[in-house]
């Protein structure tokens, strides 16, 4: 059984897809539902979806409670909620630092800390956080990075501390990818798309820009059993050699 935050489109949408046709069941859980109606048929006995704010503890708590009346366990949680506020660093408002590092890092926590007390009572989980390449640094995403590089420390130390549990937790750390979420910035900055899409092209190694599966099929690897010796790591997908 597997949840999912930020799953109402892009990367957490193609992510939920990927698990129900493996056989999962799912929770999807976003702040918005608007993009139901395009995920209409993944809504059956299998998949349940929970509109909630990560952000609140006692949202979170009752999701929790709401998912295993249904399901009666939790073995995967994938951490992809999260927003950004993107601003050079002198004109970013304590308001847009703040935002980002509540959603985005705060959000985990609250989520990451209720589903791990259910897989230790398990013996087994897979916990799986979406950083970003941004983590490494990014201009106008002074908090946006900051959040991705909190997310991988809490990865490593959760990894060490939940290990002997039988809990891996791993990162997925994304380059650009296509989706409404990195659409928006671009209209935001009044840049041109398709301009955009054909630079960041030409900077892969692969000569394509990043699609959500190509998230979701990773985000599959660490919750396989495959991965039972895999903890604690980051895994850059940007299609390219250096991140």
């Amino acid at each position: 059984m597997a949840v999912i935050t930020g799953a109402n489109q892009g990367i957490g949408a193609e992510i939920v897809r990927k698990f129900l046709t493996l056989g999962y069941k799912v929770a999807g859980i976003d702040l918005e539902v608007s993009n139901l109606d395009q995920l209409n048929d993944l809504t059956n006995d299998q998949c349940m979806w929970i509109c909630a704010n990560v952000t609140n503890r006692i949202d979170m708590t009752n999701v929790i409670s709401q998912i295993l009346d249904k399901f009666g366990r939790i073995d995967v949680l994938i951490n992809n909620a999260g927003i950004t506020r993107d601003a050079l660093f002198h004109k970013m408002t304590v308001e847009e630092w703040q935002q980002v590092l509540e959603v985005n890092v705060t959000g985990g926590f609250h989520i990451t800390q209720l589903c791990q007390a259910e897989m230790v009572k398990l013996g087994f989980g897979r916990i799986i956080f979406i950083s970003s390449r941004s983590a490494l640094g990014n201009r106008g995403q002074a908090n946006y990075a900051t959040s991705k590089a909190a997310v991988q420390g809490l990865t490593k130390t959760l990894a060490i501390e939940l290990g002997k549990f039988g809990i891996t937790v791993n990162a997925i750390a994304p380059g650009f990818i296509e989706t409404d979420m990195t659409r928006s910035i671009a209209e935001r900055t009044n840049q041109d798309w398709s301009e955009i899409v054909q630079t960041m092209k030409a900077r892969a190694a692969v000569n394509r820009t990043g699609q959500p599966s190509d998230i979701a099929h990773v985000a599959a690897f660490f919750a396989s059993p495959e991965s039972s010796f895999i903890t604690g790591q980051v895994l850059y997908v940007t299609g390219s050699p250096n991140t």
